[in-house]
């Protein structure tokens, strides 16, 4: 697993049309998942997209909007502002270099105003994209095998958990195995907080997972890039 990539001022890839950058969070997930999961997430999907479509890939921003998981130890947010002014800043760096198109790899659920700047930036030509959207993510469970779905599953559970499995097994603690939890109903989760819901952190079945689950969904994102890049593709 290359968490931080690897390339020189001299490769090719430091000159490619499209940047990818990785946006992942420090927020709880709950026992047996790192504060990193979202980060450790995005850049193997970054990773895989990148090698797929020979992107720029950038490192990941390991901070972001994780407001609704405060009352868990740990956890470290960014406000919206600030991660929006961010994005600009990177953006506007890349363009300088002569890099006009940015794919940026979200894999935290409370980073609202991600599509908020792709949608503000699309206004002449598409120049920003979002990947995966929730389709993308519906798409990639039903590719693996999944049994869970991503609303009953949305945190800690069968995805994430089978993806660190496939990726960073290193980072998992034995327990998911027992850690399920299950909140059907959650229509105030923005205004209480993950707390009001579950007190591990956990609101999903980690027990469903398996490392080839996360393999084939990650293998699925990667050849589901095709047409995000291609709509973001200069010339597109």
């Amino acid at each position: 697993m290359t968490v931080l990539p690897t390339t020189t001022s001299t490769d090719d890839a430091a000159r490619a049309a499209i940047a990818v950058l990785p946006v992942g969070a420090l927020e709880q997930h709950g026992p047996h998942l790192p504060l990193v999961t979202d980060t450790l997430i995005a850049t193997a999907i970054a990773d895989a997209v990148s090698l797929r479509h020979n992107l720029f890939q950038l490192p990941p921003i390991t901070f972001s909007c994780s407001h609704e998981h405060a009352a868990f130890p740990g956890t470290v947010s960014i406000s919206a502002t600030t991660l929006t002014a961010m994005i600009a800043d990177i953006a506007a760096s890349l363009r300088a270099q002569g890099i006009g198109r940015l794919l940026i790899v979200n894999a935290h659920g409370g980073n609202y105003v991600l599509s908020n700047i792709v949608q503000q930036s699309t206004t002449t030509a598409p120049t920003i994209a979002l990947y995966p959207s929730r389709d993308d993510w519906d798409e990639a469970r039903t590719a693996a095998g999944m049994i869970t779905n991503g609303h009953d599953d949305m945190h800690a559970g069968e995805l994430e958990t089978s993806i660190l499995l496939a990726t960073a097994p290193e980072y998992l603690r034995d327990g998911w195995q027992n850690d399920d939890h299950e909140v059907p109903d959650r229509r105030h989760l923005a205004t209480l907080g993950m707390h009001a819901y579950t007190n591990s952190g956990v609101i999903g079945r980690p027990s469903a997972a398996t490392a080839d689950k996360g393999n084939s969904a990650l293998d699925y994102l990667a050849t589901n890039s095709d047409h995000i890049i291609s709509i973001l593709s200069p010339g597109s």
